[in-house]
């Protein structure tokens, strides 16, 4: 074990220390090899949760518990250390804590508890990240070398992938985290927190009822169908009925997004994190998604799901091991710290490089459609997604192909070069277009085809038209492996599904943004790429400011970025 320097002969043994929000949890990891899940780890968890006499989370009295929690669950898991260990062996070799992000008060009592059993036992202090504790703990138990994972849990929701040695947030929730959108409805319905398991079993009883369905590229926004929810409950609607549509409304956008951004990155393993993963529905869309793209998919038992010491002690392992530690002097706690600022030390170096499907084979599996190129032309179906519920699929892939149709079309009229449009079938879901490029921009990014993509994205705005989903799979490029002809069109906008009308710079900047994540879900270094996409997009649109100052917003409002 690297940076260990512990005996060959013995297990390394982990105390895991957290309480980011409302779960005060201590555990101990004993592993004779920490770099991979092995038969013979052992994992003991000890967890008090707060729980709030009503509404939800009150950051001062989870402070107050965690004072009196977490030194509790910490003598129970060094009671079972001592008792694994022989007279002359350490109980544990190093101590692991949440270092963010969550809430301050509660991270500086768990800090100050870590600091504290480092000094007894003269042993080193690890800080993990809890976000991407959730990621790895499935990574580590699933034995997938390279996965996307999908984290759905109260205060969050996002996707990330690894990239270049950083875990890069390919897509994230806009306003309120998954768990908190479904407790403001039931909330607002009078039950007590959390609501998850609650709204799981009443959709058992009730019927499909259309709600919101707001998924922009890989991001996605909760606050409309809260309000809807509550709404359509005030308004008569049986509270079994709403929370069935709640349910299947808010996961099937949980897994469009993980599903687009497996095909964004050329990846086929999918591993879930965080609490709202212990639902059933949610876990069984996205294995049905993963099974209908040939894609694996793993979700840890509910133990590791929701907030938990053992996925902390997991983590901190592999940093130990590498000779990722702190010192007592620079273990602050960070309440916003975010994923991508981790450097994934314990993951070799190559990491992160997925084999991707050409996009020059004769099929391609996209995000929802199945694309078949012949004869100079692209034949594009929406085939049924077996995950969502069937009047919602339905609705979405009418709603989809119309849009493409009709946007591709009118993207053209305005000079950004687009397909020419052959025939659509709206009944069956299938459009035909010219086939363009050579390549997509993901597997031949250049600074001149992401200029022309800032150039193309201002004209349409300023037509008052938005893409909706203009990811590097959705621009197709010459990179004239077929001849350099200086007289046809090098980069072509695609997949128009998800447009819409709109001259607000808030969906003109969400376009930019979404741009630039799938960027950095496939760029050793996408910072010059999105200053390229910015300063072609400033040079060529009507109105650059009013769209980057929003951007900037944007970027601020994600709770990653």
């Amino acid at each position: 074990m690297t940076g260990s320097g512990l005996p060959a002969d013995r297990p390394l043994r982990v105390l895991g220390i957290e309480g980011t929000a409302w779960a005060a949890s201590a555990a101990l990891f004993e592993t004779p090899d920490p770099t991979a899940s092995h038969p013979d780890e052992f994992v003991r968890i000890e967890s008090d949760p707060y729980e709030p006499d009503s509404g939800g989370i009150h950051p001062r009295e989870a402070a107050e518990h965690m004072a009196d929690a977490v030194p509790a669950v910490v003598e129970k898991v060094l009671t079972t250390a001592a008792e694994r260990v022989t007279a002359d062996e350490p109980p544990i070799d190093a101590v692991a804590f949440s270092r963010g992000p969550g809430l301050g008060p509660c991270l500086r009592i768990v800090a100050t508890a870590a600091r504290a059993v480092a000094q007894r036992f003269d042993v080193p202090l690890v800080g993990v990240n809890h976000m991407v504790a959730h990621l790895e703990i499935g990574r580590h138990r699933s034995g997938f070398a390279d996965p996307i994972c999908l984290n759905a849990s109260g205060a969050n929701a996002h996707v990330l992938g690894l990239q270049n040695g950083r875990y890069r947030v390919l897509g994230e929730t806009m306003d309120a985290g998954v768990g908190n959108a479904i407790d403001k409805f039931t909330r607002h319905v009078g039950w007590s927190h959390p609501g998850g398991p609650k709204v799981e079993e009443r959709a058992l009883e009730g019927n499909y009822v259309d709600l919101p369905y707001v998924v922009k590229g890989m991001d996605f926004s909760f606050s409309g169908i809260s309000s809807a929810a509550k709404q359509a409950y005030d308004d008569g609607v049986p509270v079994e009925d709403v929370c069935c549509g709640l349910q299947e409304t808010v996961f099937a956008m949980l897994t469009e997004v993980a599903e687009r951004a497996l095909s964004v990155t050329g990846r086929d393993e999918l591993v879930l994190g965080g609490g709202v993963g212990q639902n059933d529905r949610l876990r069984e869309m996205l294995d049905i998604m993963c099974e209908q793209r040939g894609a694996d998919f793993f979700a840890p038992e509910p133990r590791f799901l929701r907030d938990n010491a053992g996925m902390i002690a997991v983590l901190g392992a592999k940093m130990y091991a590498t000779g990722d530690t702190i010192s007592i002097e620079n273990s602050r706690i960070d309440a916003d710290f975010r994923p991508d600022q981790v450097p994934v030390s314990w993951r070799p170096a190559d990491d992160g490089v997925s084999e991707r499907q050409s996009t020059a084979d004769a099929l391609v599996q996209g995000a929802e459609a199945l694309v078949e190129v012949a004869d100079g032309v692209v034949t594009k179906r929406r085939r049924p997604r077996a995950y969502r519920h069937p009047t919602l699929d339905a609705r979405l892939r009418a709603e989809r192909t119309r849009r493409e149709a009709r946007a591709t079309s009118e993207a053209r009229r305005h000079g950004v070069p687009t397909p020419v449009l052959r025939d659509v079938d709206p009944f069956e879901e299938t459009i035909r277009f010219q086939a363009v490029g050579d390549a997509d921009l993901r597997d031949a990014l250049s600074e001149r085809a992401i200029e022309r993509v800032g150039r193309s994205l201002a004209a349409i705005h300023d037509a008052g038209l938005v893409h909706g989903d203009p990811t590097v799979r959705n621009v197709r490029v010459n990179t004239g492996t077929d001849g350099d002809r200086s007289d046809r069109p090098q980069t072509f906008l695609i997949d128009f599904g998800l447009s819409y009308e709109s001259r607000d710079a808030e969906d003109h900047a969400m376009d930019l943004h979404v741009f630039a994540q799938s960027v950095a879900g496939v760029a050793d270094d996408p910072a010059p790429h999105v200053e390229t996409l910015q300063r072609a997009y400033r040079a060529a649109s009507d109105r650059p400011a009013a769209v980057l100052d929003r951007l900037r917003d944007i970027e601020a409002r994600g709770r990653y970025q």
